[in-house]
């Protein structure tokens, strides 16, 4: 039997290679991941649509109609970073977007009436939208890094 023989940092170099792509490739994992979470919430933010002041045709428990469309319009997600030994993207809505109805701007955010719509408004109905998306992950994750971490090669 033949023996190799492998030069002194070889292995640490294709190791801190591998380290390398793993990082881009759960990036982009999770990107798509976020991404995809990120369209379900404005779907699940757009159970039809009604003029401000007028009853909603949204069912409580179901995601929320559309008076402005402002709430939709702020739902992102963020450019996913490293946390300590984890990462991180978050998805909901911008800070700093405000609706307006009937020619005036509101004074409550999208990103305030979005929590009020998913964790109770002052009657206790909800009307949740993120969570619900965030379920999505578990399909769409699975997917978005096998696919990521298929393209790694550290030829």
């Amino acid at each position: 039997m033949a023996s190799i023989e492998i030069a002194p940092g070889v292995i640490t170099g294709l190791m801190a290679k591998l380290a390398t792509k793993s990082q881009v490739a759960t990036r982009q994992g999770l990107a798509v991941t976020a991404a995809a979470v990120a369209r379900q919430a404005q779907t699940n933010a757009s159970t039809g649509r009604h003029a401000y002041g007028t009853p909603t045709p949204a069912r409580p428990g179901t995601g929320p109609a559309i008076i402005s469309q402002t709430l939709v319009n702020s739902i992102a997600y963020s450019t996913p970073l490293p946390h300590g030994v984890d990462w991180v993207s978050r998805v909901g809505p911008r800070m700093g977007m405000y609706p307006a109805y009937r020619g005036r701007t509101s004074t409550t955010p999208s990103s305030k009436y979005g929590r009020y719509l998913e964790t109770g408004l002052r009657n206790g109905v909800t009307y949740p939208w993120l969570l619900p998306a965030s379920r999505i992950a578990i399909v769409a994750g699975p997917v978005a890094f096998a696919a990521a971490f298929a393209r790694i090669s550290i030829t």
